[in-house]
């Protein structure tokens, strides 16, 4: 289980790279005018992570992608011992 401190530290980490992006708007030139996403991956002394922003004018875009990462996921998931 995820300590509070280092899930802390995690969303710190994803919140300061957001505003970044967000600050600066070359991030978003040339855009899709419907889609848009960003991916950020990144690491602590304890582990991995990655988070996914998607925006889309069509809801089941955002929902299809949503359902793609579960399929991975649990095809992915190491099997826990018995």
């Amino acid at each position: 289980m995820i300590e509070a401190n280092d899930a802390k530290k995690v969303l710190e980490v994803i919140g300061n790279n957001l505003i970044g992006v967000s600050h600066d708007s070359n991030n978003f030139q040339k855009l899709p005018d419907s889609f848009w996403g960003y991916f950020a991956r990144g690491h602590d002394t304890k582990g991995t992570f990655g988070v996914i922003v998607t925006y889309s004018e069509e809801g089941k875009d955002v929902d299809e992608l949503i359902k793609m990462y579960e399929k991975w996921v649990e095809k992915n998931k190491p099997k826990e011992a018995d």
